[in-house]
């Protein structure tokens, strides 16, 4: 089931057309909790792959929320959405539905491990040279570089002159040339140390990503409920809480009692009912 699973990710653009992407996936419709569960159910006992498919493209629009946070390396977006695409079917394919959480916050630490990994593989601490003018610098400065060490004052000079660069440019050059690449991770020995590594600074902290989705989710799923538990009611009742609680410009009892031809404490009446049905629908 592994194989089929893998083969259900949804292909990330690499020509540009990322935006389309994500606009596609976040109009997919997010599931309840009931139906989550069903279908992870579903994929559990019977291996069902066409509910995983669902509970998979219901959330990839969670995995784009927390590829973003990892936008600081200079990685491609779309590298690091399919990355946590694929933590994503890692977690739906290990989802216990008999646990009591949603996947979403189930799924967050295997999108992270995906994407950390990639981040990990492929970024280096020290960009020895990012722009055409520094590669550029670089490979001159490593044919002008005869001897271990550093330059002194006047070799210094005399490079930024052949090149015609400042003295500043080149020393730079000559220290990330001479930097090496810092480990990302501690060893056992200096995680007790109290040393620091990289890999702690690699997520965006300045927002909880698991509340941010799990705060997201709920908000959507609960505008769908409210919407579907209007529907309901009564074109009357309808209007009066729409015009009432929806709309930009709200209107007053009176309004809607000269409007319906009856008193304002009828409306009133009305609307509470209204909204006890609805709070009864939002609970259920």
């Amino acid at each position: 089931m592994s194989n089929n699973l893998q083969s259900m990710a949804l292909s990330v653009p690499h020509n540009g057309s990322i935006e389309g992407y994500i606009q596609a996936v976040s109009s997919i419709d997010m599931l309840s909790a009931e139906e989550e569960r069903e279908l992870a159910v579903r994929l559990r006992e019977d291996e069902d792959l066409q509910a995983a498919r669902k509970l998979v493209m219901s959330h990839l629009r969670f995995v784009v929320h927390i590829a973003k946070s990892y936008s600081g390396y200079g990685l491609p977006q779309a590298d690091l959405i399919q990355e946590g695409n694929i933590g994503l079917m890692k977690a739906v394919k290990r989802f216990d539905p008999t646990v009591g959480v949603r996947l979403v916050s189930f799924a967050v630490h295997w999108i992270k491990a995906e994407i950390h990994e990639f981040v990990l593989k492929n970024w280096r601490i020290v960009k020895v040279a990012t722009t055409k003018a520094q590669r550029k610098l670089f490979f001159n400065l490593r044919k002008a570089k005869k001897r271990l060490g550093w330059f002194t004052h006047e070799e210094v000079q005399t490079v930024a002159n052949e090149l015609g660069v400042s003295t500043k440019e080149v020393l730079q050059m000559e220290a990330r040339m001479s930097s090496q690449d810092q480990a990302f991770d501690l060893s056992a020995d200096e995680d007790e140390t109290g040393n620091f590594a990289p890999v702690q600074f690699l997520e965006d902290k300045s927002s909880d990503v698991e509340t941010d989705v799990i705060n997201s989710d709920w908000d959507a799923n609960a505008s769908k409920r409210l919407y579907s538990a209007i529907k309901t009611l009564d074109e009357r009742s309808q209007d009066i809480i729409e015009t009432r609680w929806l709309a930009d410009s709200k209107i007053t009892l009176q309004d809607l009692a000269d409007k319906y031809e009856v008193s304002a404490e009828r409306v009133r009446q009305i609307e509470k009912n209204a909204m006890k049905k609805l709070q009864a629908a939002m609970v259920a």
